[in-house]
């Protein structure tokens, strides 16, 4: 072990194993895709925060899974970009920034489900609670959900860089196209046993709870939709759920592939191109599948459209 990469402060990414051919390719469809979910999520808060007829529990939950994808994205997408530009020799991080993309990174994927499940909470009491939706879903309780999916993310993802941080470190090289909690902690050459544990722990809560909550509260709409005579109910039911759990469905898949290929280091292209995908795919469709299925975003913007062809 040299004394030069013990405790280095400058770390080396393996990134994306591009062929010349393939760079410019790649690079350019990349940084479409990331113009795109920045103009269209941060389009999205501003069409909320100024339209007051749109200020409603559902779309002040909504915000916050589009802020979300633009912080997610904004530290890691950029620096992939720059990365496919520069020969493996020379793409460089220090260590205080790959823990800066580390932490952004894990903190998107788990405050991307706990937001999912507020908003599930949401439907449930609209659907089968409606009388008294307006006393439960308060600003105050909009507030508290808010608080609550963003600081269970912060604690659970804190201590999870918290001990990856606490090791000495005997190894430059992150085998990753970006920083994560895993490519940090195989850095040390000290017993990663405890991260191992928390990690496992960490994923198994958060997948479960998340799962569970959304398992639980679309089988009490489906009662509630089945024993209801109400076609308006099951109508509303049908468009409001069918995009939320759209939404749930491509983000798990999306996440799931990389967890899965992890299994078979002989596909660890395919893992480390999933691993960016799984940014990018349901960042870039969450936009589009709430502003299609949403009639007050569909009536705003074509009365937006209107005014700008008088």
């Amino acid at each position: 072990m040299e004394n030069s990469s013990y405790n280095s402060l400058t770390l080396q990414l393996e990134g994306l194993k591009v062929t010349k051919a393939s760079k410019y390719p790649v690079f350019i469809c990349l940084l479409i895709i990331y113009v795109f979910i920045f103009v269209a999520n941060v389009g999205i808060v501003l069409l909320i925060w100024t339209d007051r007829s749109l200020h409603q529990p559902m779309y002040l939950l909504f915000c916050n899974l589009s802020i979300n994808d633009i912080m997610g994205n904004s530290l890691l997408v950029p620096r992939v970009l720059s990365d496919i530009l520069v020969p493996p020799s020379e793409r460089l991080i220090s260590y205080y920034e790959c823990v800066l993309q580390a932490f952004t990174t894990h903190m998107f994927g788990t405050t991307s489900h706990t937001i999912l499940m507020i908003m599930a909470f949401d439907r449930y009491v609209a659907i089968c609670n409606p009388l008294r939706y307006a006393a439960i879903m308060t600003n105050n309780m909009v507030v508290k959900l808010t608080v609550s999916a963003w600081g269970v993310a912060f604690v659970l993802v804190g201590i999870l860089l918290g001990l990856t941080i606490r090791l000495n470190r005997c190894r430059t090289m992150i085998m990753n196209p970006y920083c994560d909690n895993p490519s940090l902690f195989k850095l040390s050459c000290e017993s990663v046993f405890i991260n191992n544990v928390y990690g496992l722990t960490f994923t198994v809560v958060l997948l479960s709870a998340s799962i569970g909550s959304i398992v639980l509260t679309y089988a009490k709409i489906t009662v509630v939709c089945v024993t209801s005579k109400n076609q308006s109910l099951n109508s509303k039911a049908l468009k409001t759920c069918s995009t939320h759990l759209c939404l749930y469905l491509i983000m798990l898949f999306s996440g799931m592939v990389p967890i899965t290929l992890h299994r078979f280091p002989q596909y660890s292209d395919y893992r480390k191109l999933s691993a960016i995908l799984f940014h990018v795919i349901p960042c870039s469709l969450n936009p589009v599948i709430y502003g299609v299925q949403s009639k007050e975003i569909r009536r705003f913007l074509s009365k937006l459209f209107e005014h700008r062809n008088m």
